[in-house]
């Protein structure tokens, strides 16, 4: 179900903020050139600064304002922005809503008095941070996904499926995950049984997921996930076709997302 958080929605503002994101981010500024590596500050718009690690700057809002964010090594990063005490309750109580089994752990999860920020990444994406660690990344239709290294934490909060060994290659190499991964006998699709929402001691959830929720995908003989996305298919109509695509453009191990540094 898409999470609409308000405070955090997309403007004109953020569209240049994202086109000049995807210019700069990982170059070097540099005085007089711009190649590969480097892009040269007399290129950058007549309205920008330069911040760097613990410079202090002006708290002004100035919408066509370019902010370009440094490392100590002067690699530009991607920008962030600390989110205002309402949006982070906004965003906690929709997590919930949407995650239920989070709860026992929203506390390590986003804790109250702890800082959360949102990260703008090319494709018109955003990661949230807490102290560092990356919590959730949100797609232009507003839906939150968790990041793999917040599944790794807690495991048990989310959806699962499983593919067997052979589709493993495949779903870390960012292929689309077909349903013959799945249904085949190192495969785990969910049967439904009732109780409490969670994986069974064969690895299967204990409800039918329908098409377009957001599921983690584990994987034969691993104790970890490996991937997140959202479903095509729902998991019944998987079971009964036994073909065709099942998650497509999924977050895993690896990809840039795993890799994208978060300091």
């Amino acid at each position: 179900m898409p999470l609409v958080v308000p405070g955090i929605n997309n403007n004109d503002s953020d569209d240049k903020t994202q086109l000049w994101t995807n210019k700069l981010v990982g170059k070097k500024l540099h005085e007089e050139e711009s190649n590969e590596t480097t892009f040269c500050k007399r290129d950058l718009p007549e309205e920008s600064r330069v911040i760097e690690p613990g410079m202090m700057v002006t708290k002004d809002f100035r919408p066509n304002r370019l902010n370009v964010h440094v490392k100590e090594d002067g690699t530009v990063s991607h920008p962030k922005q600390k989110l205002k005490s309402s949006v982070q309750r906004s965003l906690r109580d929709s997590l919930l809503s949407s995650y239920p089994l989070l709860n026992p752990y929203i506390e390590e999860v986003m804790p109250k008095k702890a800082s959360l920020e949102q990260m703008k990444l090319p494709d018109r994406c955003s990661l949230f941070v807490c102290e560092q660690l990356p919590l959730f990344y949100q797609q232009d239709n507003a839906t939150l996904v968790p990041h793999l290294k917040l599944v790794h934490r807690f495991p048990q909060a989310f959806p699962t499926i499983r593919i067997d060994r052979g589709a493993i290659r495949f779903v870390l190499s960012g292929a689309t995950l077909m349903a013959p991964g799945l249904t085949s006998a190192g495969g785990r699709l969910p049967e439904p049984r009732e109780g409490a929402e969670g994986v069974d001691e064969e690895g299967r959830w204990s409800r039918e997921l329908e098409k377009g929720e957001p599921v983690v995908i584990m994987a034969e003989g691993k104790t970890e996930a490996c991937a997140v996305g959202f479903l095509v298919a729902g998991t019944k109509e998987v079971k009964d076709k036994g073909k065709g695509p099942v998650v497509e453009e999924a977050h895993f191990l690896g990809d840039g997302l795993w890799r994208l540094g978060t300091d």
